[in-house]
Parts: C-alpha cells; structure tokens; sequence
C-alpha cells in the first residue's frame, strides 16, 4: 500500500513522536513538532501513537491514495478537501482508492494554525533510523533520505490493525484540544524560570511576561525568533559555557530578542536561558502562526504538572470514546 505526494507545499516531511535518548550525541528529538496532533490523528486512524504520519506546513498541498485506506487530519485543516468534499481535523475519514487530499493554503480563520498533521491507517513506512522514522531536516536522515518530500516521491504505508468494516465505517470525530484563549487573542504560553534568569534586570522580566511578542518570518522547526523590546542581563553577568537546552528553552542572544527552541534545535547552546515553556503548551507554539502574538505566562512547577495532567486526562478520554466503538490500536500507556 502507498500514497502518491502530489505537490508537497511549503514544507512536507515524515515524522513521528521524535528520536529520545540520543542528547549525548548532539541529536536532537525531532519528530513531530505538535506531538499532541500526531497522537490524536493516529488514534483516529487506529495507529498506535508513535506511528509515523506527514507534518505538512502552510498547507498548499496534495496527496493522493492508491489504495483504499482511512485518513485523520489534526491541526490546522486549511480547507481539506476529499476529492471535493471537507474534511475536518480530528475525524477519522475513509478513503478509497484514487482519491485525492487537497490542503489549502495559509488559514485564515480566528484562530489560523501553521502546521497539520496527516495520519493514515498502517502509518508510513519508512526505514527506522535510530528508533525513529522522524525526519531530521538539517542532519540529513531518517524519513524519507533525511529530506523534505517532493513532487512525484511515493511512500509506503504499514500493516494496518483495522479490518474491512473498519476502513469503510463511515466518518467520526473527536472535540480538538482547547487553546485557553480567546479568539483573536495572542497565544499564551505558560513558561518556567530559566536556569540563567537571574541573570536578566527584573525590568527585562516584567518586559517579559508583560508585553505581547511577534513571531518572526526567521521562525522555523529549529525555533520561533520573537521580536519585542530588548530583555536586558544584569551589568557584570558573566559570558556562559555552552549548557544543555530543550524544546521549549527561551534563550536570550545579545540582541536581546528571544528565541524559544523547538523540536529540531541543537542540543547545547550558549546564550543566557531566561525561560523554559512548559510541556504542555509546547503544541500551542507548534501552531502559532508567523507574525502572530504571543504572551509568555510566568507559572510554578505545580501548574506545570497539572497542565501536563490535564492533557493526559484529555487524551485518556479519547481512548476511551474510541474503545467504546470497538476502535483498535496501542495507545503507549495514555
């Protein structure tokens, strides 16, 4: 079984939930940049949750199914359409043979994403590279040659656990996650104190958690550049040793514009860490588009955890409506 990508858009790649336990070698997780879209469109298709799917960028694509299958998208839906007919994220959609999905261009909604993420029952089937068939765009493995998909590329889709009635059963969904703000607000980010922000003036703190930061076009899979007023270190600071860094880590460089890590960034960096957003809002990033506003929310470990709960619990009730209807597929614990 396969797919065929008709016109990749923007920016298309295989991923899955990431490439862990490989720091120490100056590999980053990768994988899907919204982990939470990934795992709710595979458990649609009745994936396990780690299977590999597409992260398709600024939509502007097209992928055609040569065999008869079942689809979810999760993110952004940037008008989808099955040869002709919407589909919405977060419902699991049957798909015969020849039929074509087509993902229109940047969203222009209340609440526009950047990115979605395409499941497809089986999941694809590309050559584990380090326990993961992620994409890492800028070593050059995993995925599909270690590359961004083109035109033409043909990609093999797994062995599926749903059976005949299951790929036929008409279509089904599942409420998305919440964002927590309201349309038309910018994006709020929960974040930890830095192992460095002592080093900032309380000014560049106050600056911090209370002006509105723009995403900047430079933004990409390795971090998103904010541009807002300059977040000043205290005089005297000493210069840092490179230290270890993670998704969701807010450095600082001498221009005083931060830049929060993501999922394809390095493992070490040198600039001062003023912040870390926490984990559980990381897919909210995932999806803030370019240009768009972002608030940097101070909060405590005890919140974190129960966020991180919370979106736990959301997932467990996903697995459960899904059990309920005889929905197969492994949900790693959730």
């Amino acid at each position: 079984m396969s797919l065929l990508v008709v016109k990749p858009g923007l920016l298309a790649s295989v991923q899955d939930l990431g490439r862990h336990g490989h720091r120490q070698l100056g590999i980053c997780p990768g994988g899907a940049l919204d982990t939470l879209a990934l795992t709710l469109a595979n458990r649609l298709v009745g994936n396990a949750d780690g299977a590999a799917g597409l992260e398709l960028t600024l939509g502007g694509c097209e992928i055609r199914f040569e065999h008869d299958t079942r689809i979810a998208l999760a993110g952004e839906g940037f008008g989808a359409l099955l040869d002709g007919v919407p589909v919405a994220p977060c419902w699991s959609v049957p798909v015969r043979a020849g039929q074509s999905l087509r993902l229109g261009g940047a969203a222009t909604g209340v609440r526009p994403g950047l990115r979605s993420w395409l499941a497809v029952a089986g999941g694809i089937d590309v050559p584990l590279a380090l326990g993961s068939r992620s994409t890492d765009l800028k070593a050059g493995f995993g995925g599909l040659q270690g590359r961004a998909l083109r035109k033409g590329d043909r990609l093999s889709i797994g062995a599926s656990a749903l059976d005949e009635s299951h790929l036929k059963r008409r279509a089904f969904g599942v409420h998305p996650p919440a964002w927590g703000d309201s349309p038309g607000e910018p994006t709020t980010l929960r974040v930890l104190p830095g192992p460095e922000s002592e080093q900032f003036l309380q000014a560049a703190h106050k600056l911090l958690h209370g002006e509105t930061w723009r995403i900047t076009p430079q933004s990409n899979r390795m971090g998103s550049r904010l541009a807002g007023p300059e977040l000043k270190r205290r005089r005297g600071a000493a210069d840092m040793l490179s230290a270890g860094v993670v998704p969701g880590t807010v450095q600082v460089p001498p221009s005083g514009q931060p830049i929060i890590l993501m999922g394809d960034a390095q493992t070490t960096g040198g600039y001062p860490r003023i912040a870390v957003v926490i984990r559980a809002d990381l897919w909210k990033l995932a999806q803030a588009p370019l240009g768009g506003l972002l608030r940097l929310v101070a909060t405590d470990e005890q919140a974190a955890l129960e966020a991180w709960n919370a979106q736990q619990r959301y997932l467990a009730q996903v697995a459960q409506g899904l059990g309920f209807l005889g929905w197969p597929g492994e949900h790693d614990g959730n």
